[in-house]
């Protein structure tokens, strides 16, 4: 028995040694964590922001006249061609309105033709008659003067005779002036060309509210927005349905201003609709809005896409990486290793010879997890994560690659 018992004793002091032992050099190495590394390899950054599909304008229909819905022939979600009929109204009055206006122009045009075809001849006539009479008086009146002169007639006589004499050149003076007047250039032919001119002018507006009365796509495009059916009485200035165009489509997202720095006119980007995420689809940054929303610090970006997908609808909520930048070979980092990323003098714990060593570095781009690293560290070399409780100088074992734990460069 006391043989066993000091083998038990010498086994149990073994025991304590080891470890003791492996305790020792578990404190003098320090201890296992988990370590990343830089890479080299080319780098793209991307800003992702989420947003909406929106026509670069909308268009709202509306009547222009106050009148009754006839019909309404199309639904909402219908695609439409230009000039087809999105509404129906009562007509009855505008027609009856344009008749009337056609019988104003027929009695205008009849008043013209018949100062051309029977004033003006009447006025023709009448003035050459005048001249007759007045060449005739002109000849009494030198034969009353040859016979005065030869005593034949006394001059109570010849008074007479250039009195018949003047009185037939008023008669034909006065005969000018219908003829003038209904001619070409005269004020009745002028006030009967004006009259014409007005009716017709009245007939074409007649026309054109009757025109009215049938309300049609400006252009082709969807019906996204109707607020309007049979019986409804519609008036100027209310917006009845909304079309959005067939044509260009853009991606309206809003980034948080931070990003503003990065973005560009022309940069590509990769998009994708929230219900169709598989299907992904280009888009190119077109327009950046030059104000920042002072509520929700956000700046408004607008994509065009030039193939939109058919499965793309107005409104429809889409996600957008937009590439900002790209690093051919660049030296990477994961962010999770930098200390102080967003201060002016980050840092990382790099290991070196078994310990735990400070070192400043200068980041370029960031996104995605990794940070391009401009000056501080190389391809290969071996850096702690930040959630890594190791001060500066202290001794670490890098873990195998194999126990590294998930997200481990």
């Amino acid at each position: 028995m006391a043989r066993v018992a000091r083998h038990w004793a010498v086994g149990l002091a073994l025991l304590l040694a080891a470890a003791a032992a492996w305790g020792v050099g578990r404190w003098w190495w320090g201890p296992q964590v988990a370590v990343d590394r830089v890479v080299q390899r080319d780098f793209v950054q991307s800003v992702v922001a989420s947003g909406h599909v929106e026509a670069p304008h909308r268009v709202e229909v509306g009547a222009l006249i106050t009148a009754t819905v006839v019909r309404v022939p199309v639904a909402e979600g219908q695609t439409v061609q230009a000039g087809q009929t999105l509404l129906e109204l009562d007509d009855a009055e505008l027609r009856a309105t344009e008749l009337q206006a056609v019988m104003a122009v027929a009695q205008a045009e009849a008043r013209l033709r018949q100062l051309q075809e029977v004033q003006l001849p009447q006025a023709a006539l009448a003035l050459h008659q005048a001249e007759v009479t007045a060449a005739l008086a002109r000849l009494q009146l030198q034969r009353s003067e040859t016979l005065f002169d030869q005593g034949f007639i006394g001059a109570a006589a010849l008074d007479e005779v250039y009195k018949a004499s003047d009185l037939a050149e008023l008669q034909r003076a006065g005969a000018v002036l219908p003829l003038q007047s209904v001619q070409a250039q005269g004020s009745d032919h002028a006030l009967a060309s004006a009259a014409l001119a007005q009716a017709r002018a009245a007939l074409a507006v007649a026309r054109a509210r009757s025109r009215h009365a049938r309300v049609v796509a400006p252009q082709a495009g969807t019906l996204i927005g109707r607020a309007v059916e049979a019986g409804d009485v519609v008036q100027p200035g209310k917006t009845l349905m909304t079309l959005s165009p067939t044509g260009r489509t853009q991606l309206v997202v809003a980034l948080d201003e931070k990003h503003l720095r990065l973005l560009a006119s022309g940069q590509r980007a990769l998009a994708s609709a929230d219900a169709y995420p598989q299907q992904r689809f280009e888009a190119v940054v077109a327009y950046i809005h030059p104000g920042v929303n002072a509520q929700t610090g956000s700046v408004t970006v607008k994509l065009d896409v030039a193939t939109p997908p058919p499965v793309l609808r107005q409104d429809m909520t889409v996600s957008v990486d937009i590439e900002v930048a790209r690093r051919p070979a660049a030296r990477l980092v994961p962010l999770g290793a930098v200390h102080d990323a967003e201060a002016a003098t980050p840092w990382v714990l790099r290991l070196e010879a078994g310990r735990a060593r400070r070192r400043p570095v200068r980041l370029g781009l960031c996104g995605g997890g990794w940070c391009e690293v401009l000056d501080g560290l190389a391809p290969g070399d071996t850096v702690l994560p930040v959630t890594t409780a190791v001060a500066d100088g202290a001794r670490v074992r890098a873990l195998p690659a194999a126990a590294a734990p998930p997200g481990g460069a």
